[in-house]
């Protein structure tokens, strides 16, 4: 099961872990170390620990577009 796209899907296969690996931080905080899917069929998919923000859907479409109108 590979996954290429920089997006997980909405769904996952029955079974499929989402792993955290951490340890204390101080004062009640936990530091993330790693972070991954693990599938069952054995594979798994890295997470990045410190994910991006997403883009609001408006300002996915004004680079869409703008990207568009820089093409003509």
């Amino acid at each position: 099961m590979a996954y290429r796209s920089h997006r997980l899907p909405t769904r996952f296969p029955l079974g499929t872990k989402f792993v955290v690996e951490g340890r204390p931080g101080g004062e009640g905080q936990v530091q993330v170390l790693s972070r991954h899917l693990e599938f069952p069929d054995g594979t798994f998919l890295r997470l990045p620990v410190h994910p991006q923000p997403r883009k609001s859907v408006s300002a996915t479409r004004r680079a869409r577009l703008m990207h568009r109108r820089s093409r003509h």
